[in-house]
């Protein structure tokens, strides 16, 4: 899975991707999660993302890589933004 966050602010343009390797399995495990949750098991566990907990899901997520670089990206920008003014 491949998430993707763009930033656009007039000036800069900067893409932020996460990823999470996994496998199709050939039939739905698990209840929890949506779309393609029961058939994605992700790389290094024996579970699909349906059979995961929020907390564990979201740790790995594709999206929650992304959000974590698009944050990092954020906070470099504000940060010094922040010290220079008076």
């Amino acid at each position: 899975f491949k998430a993707v966050i763009a930033y656009v602010d007039g000036e800069t343009e900067e893409n932020f991707d996460g990823v999470v390797e996994g496998s199709i399995l050939m039939e739905k495990t698990g209840t929890g999660g949506f779309g393609y949750d029961p058939i994605f098991q992700p790389e290094g566990y024996d579970i699909s993302f349906a059979q995961m907990d929020s907390a564990e899901k979201n740790r790995i997520s594709h999206r929650g890589r992304s959000l974590e670089k698009f944050v990092a990206y954020l906070r470099g920008k504000l940060i010094p933004f922040l010290y220079c003014q008076n």
